[in-house]
């Protein structure tokens, strides 16, 4: 393992180095100056591969690594930091994103607990909404992208309400035919991971998994509680707890959807994130409703008297003429 980088070190004679913000299994996230365009700050995220590994086994994971940062460059939706640059340095790779300032919803989450409170439900669904738009456009990608580490600490919520879906370190690209590298990509975090994300092969992750990390991400923010992780339900099936036992004041449609997303089966969650996102939110506009006859004929003006309906001129030839043949119709009765 190699020490980890400096304060004021300089990368590409471009990227200098403030602070390391984070660590993750695969390496270290730093804080660093763009010195080419002034004032901007950027985040380096660090991937650093296991020397133990083969070294054709790291070599293909370094070409994996720049395939998948070309492509990452190439996306540009306002709920995804911008990635502008990728190199390597020795045996570590790095991606350059745009810093994304604000607190992660786990910061955010905790707060809450410790306050003995939960998140407003109105919200974690509005966050919802801006999680699902970012994975909906990464799913429609040619080749889909499907993360694979949704969680609190990888959601930032901006100072002016903008949600960030950060930390690209277990992207996966859908390519027809290709194998991605489970060691050096890595597991996702276990609360948030489902059950097919496990063990040493990828074969059977796709877009799917990403609804089940959502879903699990979205109960842990309503609820407070770490949702049970999949290894322990696939066990203990009633070891997940429904979210309005926990807190009673959620909707009963909004706990239908999350559970739903997380079914322990692919084929038994939401086939999109389009239609996780309707069955969680529906239409966020209130829809015009159909307005009853009662309440039509209570907005209705007051009829208008005979004398007021005689008044009119073509009102009131029609009135005489009906007058005078229903008068025709009772004689021609008489007679006969």
């Amino acid at each position: 393992m190699l020490p980890p980088l400096k304060n004021e070190e300089v990368l590409r004679g471009r990227y200098k180095i403030r602070e390391r913000i984070g660590q993750g299994g695969m390496g270290a996230i730093y804080l660093a100056d763009d010195m080419r365009l002034k004032g901007r700050q950027c985040a380096l995220k660090e991937v650093e591969y296991d020397r133990a590994l083969p070294e054709n086994v790291r070599e293909e994971a370094r070409e994996q690594f720049l395939r998948e940062a070309t492509v990452l460059a190439r996306l540009d939706h306002p709920n995804l930091p911008k990635v502008s640059d990728f190199f390597s340095i020795g045996p570590r790779d790095y991606l350059v994103m745009d810093y994304i300032p604000g607190k992660d919803l786990r910061t955010l989450l905790l707060e809450a607990r410790r306050n003995k409170r939960f998140l407003p439900e109105k919200d974690v669904l509005n966050w919802a909404e801006q999680i699902a738009n970012a994975l909906s456009f990464l799913h429609s990608q040619e080749p889909p992208i499907v993360h694979r580490d949704i969680k609190p600490s990888n959601i930032k919520l901006m100072p002016h309400g903008l949600i960030k879906l950060v930390d690209f370190g277990l992207v996966k690209i859908l390519a027809p035919e290709e194998v991605t590298i489970t060691i050096i990509q890595g597991q996702g975090t276990a609360l948030y991971t489902p059950l097919e994300q496990y063990g040493g092969s990828d074969a059977h992750t796709d877009i799917r998994s990403d609804i089940y990390s959502f879903g699990a991400t979205l109960y842990h923010l309503l609820t407070n509680e770490p949702p049970a992780d999949a290894r322990k339900r696939f066990l203990s099936p009633e070891s997940l707890i429904p979210l309005r036992e926990i807190n009673p004041s959620l909707s009963p449609r909004t706990e239908k959807a999350v559970l739903w997303a997380m079914s322990m089966h692919p084929d038994e969650r939401p086939h999109s994130v389009a239609e996780f996102k309707q069955a969680l939110l529906g239409h966020r506009d209130t829809p015009t409703l159909p307005v009853s006859p009662l309440r039509v004929m209570r907005n209705l003006p007051p009829s208008p008297s005979i004398a007021e309906y005689l008044a009119k001129p073509t009102e009131a030839v029609l009135a005489w003429s009906a007058a005078v043949l229903f008068l025709l119709s009772l004689l021609a009765t008489l007679i006969r």
